[in-house]
């Protein structure tokens, strides 16, 4: 891939990256709710599924998904499902003081599961890079190129919301979070529930 072609494709990641959705709700929530290491965690979860789909974008594969309404509409589904689960969790979720050990124990896996799934069960990202790729990928286009593409997406991917992650978890930031932790749980719910349900319709 030339360099000019290299940065484009870095300065669309960039912007789908940055774009709110589902993906930025469950960043702020984990972090808040966990801490730092548990929304960095998310963030390196959920830009491992980006790279994955990237990938199979560039393989060709991401061009079956989106071609075939049964299996898109299987993710789609799922996808679906997975994020009003949060949502539910997010409206239930206890007051910070009183989860505080459980998290301690759940942050680290459930983080990056979290993130990657959020990602994963998102055909959406593959329509996105079916798109996106369609001006980069050739029938000559190796594994080499393939594992440029998919680096560049995830690595993007991952290290915006890293840095999402990092910011709301400096002290006064996170401070003011914690305080208000309740009424975010309940703001962060219905706003998971609501892309869940349009995720469906």
């Amino acid at each position: 891939m030339e360099f000019s072609s290299w940065l484009a494709l870095v300065a669309i990641c960039v912007v789908g990256a940055m774009s709110p959705g589902p993906s930025l709700a469950v960043v702020m929530r984990n972090t808040i709710k966990g801490g730092r290491s548990h929304g960095v965690l998310t963030a390196i979860g959920h830009g491992t599924g980006v790279g994955l789909y990237a990938l199979l974008t560039a393989l060709g594969l991401a061009l079956i998904i989106a071609n075939n309404p049964l299996l898109f509409n299987v993710i789609r589904y799922g996808g679906a499902a997975f994020l009003a689960w949060l949502g539910i969790k997010a409206l239930l979720a206890k007051p910070k003081g009183i989860a505080a050990a459980e998290t301690h124990h759940i942050a680290g896996r459930q983080g990056a599961f979290e993130g990657f799934m959020v990602a994963f069960l998102n055909p959406q990202l593959a329509i996105f890079f079916v798109a996106l790729f369609s001006q980069f990928v050739h029938t000559d286009t190796d594994w080499q190129q393939s594992l440029v593409m998919m680096v560049t997406a995830g690595g993007i991917d991952g290290a915006w919301y890293v840095l999402v992650a990092l910011v709301l978890s400096r002290g006064p930031v996170l401070a003011w979070l914690n305080a208000k932790s309740v009424w975010l749980d309940r703001l962060s719910g219905v706003v998971l529930l609501g892309l869940a349900l349009k995720v469906v319709l």
